[in-house]
């Protein structure tokens, strides 16, 4: 059975999934959802068909990205379409399923119920430092949406506990940007803890929308509703599922 969260911000039909109900096995045991893992590719199809059942959905209105932690945004219009590089969506067009793929990264949908305009977008550290979030915004902007009007919800992410970087990591991360200091709290030795989720609700309050917040769900810490990138690292494991977060008109 398929386990499926929400947020009380978004009006609109959409699920930050679990793991838990679909039909892989192994390493990606339940609901893998990434056709470019390793996971047979009749068990990903079956998940990815569920999630749009879900929702109310054909599996093909089910529009997903090549994810390349980039700021680049697409205007959907119609299903199906061919994946292109990109990390964030929006449309007004009803009927189409946004899906945004996730293993520590965080997923973020966003909706103005009033222009009735929806996006979503992947947001590594890369990518909400290169502006997919506000991009996003301005996406949905261009399409009748009033940045005070939408509301972003951050699903399943790493947690700053569990998100250990080192010294070089923190030195680029904040040269550009001193403030960003306050995102990271000191680990052992010369590790330092970065807090994701925080650092991506500053930059979507910095670009005006009018309610932002985050699930609280940290991917590493919960193996058995989440997939999470670093921990199959750190299990010296070969692949890694991949969550999926869907927002629909």
């Amino acid at each position: 059975m398929l386990e499926i969260l929400t947020s009380d911000a978004i009006p609109f039909r959409h699920g930050f999934f679990t793991r838990k109900g679909g039909a892989s096995s192994g390493i990606f045991a339940g609901l893998n959802c990434g056709p470019g893992s390793s996971d047979l590719s009749g068990a990903v199809q079956i998940n990815r068909a569920r999630v749009a059942e879900a929702l109310g959905l054909p599996p093909t209105a089910l529009v997903s990205l090549h994810q390349v932690h980039s700021a680049d945004v697409v205007h959907v219009t119609e299903t199906p379409i061919a994946p292109v590089k990109a990390d964030g969506m929006v449309t007004a067009t009803p009927g189409v399923g946004l899906a945004i793929l996730t293993a520590d990264c965080q997923p973020v949908l966003f909706a103005d119920p009033v222009a009735q305009v929806i996006g979503a977008a992947h947001a590594g550290w890369r990518g909400a430092q290169a502006g997919v979030l506000e991009a996003t915004v301005d996406a949905m902007v261009a399409l009748g949406a009033k940045r005070a009007n939408i509301a972003a919800t951050i699903g399943p992410t790493i947690s700053q506990k569990a998100y250990e970087v080192g010294p070089e990591f923190f030195e680029t991360f904040t040269d550009g940007d001193p403030a960003t200091q306050r995102f990271f709290a000191q680990g052992q030795g010369d590790r330092m803890l970065f807090d994701l989720p925080a650092y991506g609700l500053h930059r979507l309050r910095a670009a005006g929308v009018g309610e932002a917040q985050w699930t609280r769900h940290c991917t590493y810490s919960d193996p058995e509703r989440f997939f999470s990138y670093r921990r199959t690292t750190h299990a010296g494991e070969a692949d890694y599922g991949r969550l999926i977060s869907v927002i629909r008109l």
